[in-house]
C-alpha cells in the first residue's frame, strides 16, 4: 500500500544535480462541483506516481501520473455517471530564475501534491460527464429520461401564441 501524502517534502530526498527519484504515493483528492453537482473519487484518495529530478541550484523538475475515476451524475440525464482520467502531470521548480520558473506547488522545497493532483485531474476532466456517449438527456417538457423513452417520445406542439389573433378570424 503507498503512503498518503498531500505535503511532500522534497528536501528530504537529498538528491544532487541530475539525480532523480520515482516514488509510488497515494493523495487526497477533493470532490469537484460542477454545475451545481457534485463529482468525487471512488475512494477519495488516488495512487499516484511522483518523478523527481533534481536540476541545478535549488530547482526540481516533477513528473505526476495517475488514473482517477469520477462518479457523479450525469449531466444531460442524472443517471450515475462514471468517467476515467489519465492525468500526466509536469512542473518545473526553478526558484531565482524568474516567475515563468517557479512552481505554485513548490515553496520552500515542500511540494503541494495535493493541490497539484487536484488541478491537473480538473484539466484532464472532458467538458460534460455522462452516463454514456450517447445519452440523449431528457424531454424539456415532461422531464422524461429520454434513453429510456425511445424516438418515438413525442409531444403535441402548443400552438405559437404570435399566431393567436389568426385563429380569431372567420371567412363566412
Amino acid at each position: 500500500m503507498a503512503l498518503r501524502t498531500d505535503i511532500f517534502d522534497l528536501s528530504g530526498l537529498r538528491l544532487s544535480s541530475g539525480e532523480g527519484r520515482r516514488l509510488d504515493l497515494e493523495v487526497a483528492i477533493e470532490p469537484f462541483e460542477l454545475g451545481g453537482e457534485r463529482y468525487e473519487t471512488a475512494s477519495g484518495a488516488v495512487p499516484v506516481r511522483l518523478d523527481v529530478s533534481r536540476t541545478t541550484g535549488e530547482g526540481y523538475a516533477l513528473r505526476l501520473r495517475f488514473t482517477a475515476e469520477l462518479t457523479g451524475p450525469c449531466m444531460r440525464c442524472l443517471e450515475a455517471a462514471h468517467v476515467s482520467c489519465d492525468v500526466d502531470a509536469r512542473e518545473v521548480s526553478q526558484p531565482r530564475e524568474g516567475d515563468d520558473l517557479q512552481s505554485p506547488y513548490v515553496d520552500h522545497g515542500l511540494l503541494d501534491l495535493h493541490a497539484w493532483a487536484r488541478d491537473a485531474l480538473g484539466l484532464m476532466l472532458p467538458t460534460r460527464l455522462l452516463c454514456r456517449p450517447d445519452c440523449a438527456g431528457l424531454c424539456p417538457i415532461c422531464g422524461a429520461d429520454l434513453n429510456l423513452a425511445g424516438p418515438g417520445h413525442e409531444h403535441e406542439r402548443e400552438p405559437d401564441p404570435r399566431w393567436a389573433k389568426l385563429s380569431s378570424l372567420r371567412f363566412d
